[in-house]
C-alpha cells in the first residue's frame, strides 16, 4: 500500500480516497481538495472566530456545524471554479498538471455541472441563516468569482484571497447577531493580513513556474525580502485581532492566550526557508494551529 505522503504532482495518492472511494468518484473529491483539508480550515476558522466572539459564553454549536459544512462545500466549489479557469496554466506546470481537469480525468462540462451541484448545496446551507446573513453570503460570490483572475493582473492576488477567505469573519457575526459592528470588521482586516502572510509562503512553492508562464504573486513581488514583509503582515494580524477582541469586550484571558498564537507566527518567519518548497508547504499548513489558538483565546475571553 502506498503511503498517503506519496505525491503525483501536488496530489496525494494512496490515501483514503484511493482506498475507500469508488474510482469514478475519486477525481471529483480531488477536484474539491477533500484530501487536502488545510484550505477548508483556513476558510472556516475566521467564521468560527466571529461566531465565538459574537455569541454568549459558549459559541453557537448549530452555527459551528453549518459553517463547517458550508466551508467544505464552498471551498470545494472555489477550487473547482479555480481549476476550470486555470486549466491551461495548470497543464503547463509540473506540480498541477495531474489535477483532474488538465489531466482529463474530469471533462470541462462535467466540472461545470459539479460546480453547480456544490453551489446548490451551499445555497441550501445559506438559506438556513437569517436574511442579513444570506445577503452577506451572496455578496461573497463577487470575490470568489473574480479571485482566479487576479493573478493575471496584479502581483497581489494574495490580498484578494484574503478578502475572500476571511469573509466568514463578517458572515459569522451576521449569522449570530443579524447585523455587523466594528469588531467583525476589524477581525476581517486582521484575517486579510493573516492570509497575506500564509499565502505568500505558499506561493513561494510555484515562483519559478509562475515566472515562466506569466502568473503574478506576492512571492515574485517580494522575493528575498519576504521574511521582512511577513513580520509586518503577522504583526498587523495580531494587533487587529487583539483590537477586535477589545471592541467585542473580551476579558483578559483572550489577550494572554493570544501570546502562543503570536509565537506561532514568529516561529513561521524565523524558521522559514523560502527556497525549500517542502518547508513552505509545511509552514503554510501550520496556520491551522494558529487558527485554533486564536479560537481558544476568544472562547477563553468569553468565559470570564
Amino acid at each position: 500500500m502506498k503511503s498517503s505522503t506519496t505525491l503525483l504532482g501536488d496530489i496525494p495518492v494512496g490515501n483514503w480516497i484511493d482506498r475507500h472511494v469508488p474510482a469514478p468518484a475519486r477525481p471529483y473529491l480531488r477536484l474539491m481538495r477533500l484530501d487536502r483539508p488545510i484550505g477548508t480550515w483556513l476558510l472556516l476558522l475566521p467564521g468560527w472566530w466571529s461566531i465565538a466572539m459574537a455569541g454568549g459564553r459558549w459559541p453557537d454549536l448549530r452555527l459551528f456545524v453549518l459553517f463547517g459544512i458550508g466551508a467544505v462545500v464552498m471551498r470545494g466549489a472555489g477550487c473547482t471554479f479555480n481549476d476550470i479557469v486555470d486549466r491551461k496554466f495548470d497543464a503547463m506546470v509540473a506540480r498541477t498538471a495531474a489535477r483532474p481537469i488538465p489531466s482529463g480525468a474530469v471533462s470541462l462540462p462535467r466540472a461545470v455541472s459539479f460546480l453547480g451541484a456544490q453551489l446548490l448545496v451551499g445555497l441550501a446551507i445559506l438559506l438556513m441563516l437569517n436574511g442579513f446573513a444570506q445577503a452577506m453570503g451572496a455578496a461573497s460570490l463577487l470575490l470568489v468569482v473574480t479571485y482566479p483572475f487576479m493573478k493575471r493582473i496584479t502581483y497581489w492576488p494574495q490580498a484578494w484571497l484574503g478578502l475572500t477567505f476571511n469573509w466568514g469573519a463578517l458572515l459569522g457575526w451576521a449569522a449570530a447577531t443579524g447585523g455587523l459592528t466594528a469588531a467583525p470588521a476589524v477581525l476581517y482586516i486582521g484575517g486579510l493580513f493573516w492570509t497575506l502572510g500564509y499565502d505568500t509562503i505558499y506561493a513561494h512553492q510555484d515562483k519559478e513556474d509562475d515566472a515562466l508562464i506569466g502568473v503574478k504573486s506576492t512571492a515574485l513581488r517580494l522575493g528575498a525580502a519576504t521574511p521582512t514583509w511577513l513580520v509586518g503582515f503577522y504583526l498587523l494580524t495580531m494587533a487587529l485581532i487583539a483590537a477586535s477582541g477589545w471592541l467585542a469586550g473580551l476579558a483578559w484571558p483572550f489577550y494572554a492566550l493570544l501570546l502562543p498564537a503570536a509565537l506561532q507566527t514568529a516561529w513561521q518567519v524565523r524558521t522559514l526557508d523560502i527556497n525549500d518548497s517542502a518547508d513552505c508547504l509545511s509552514k503554510f499548513k501550520s496556520n491551522r494551529i494558529f487558527g485554533w489558538l486564536v479560537l481558544a483565546a476568544i472562547i477563553a475571553g468569553k468565559l470570564i
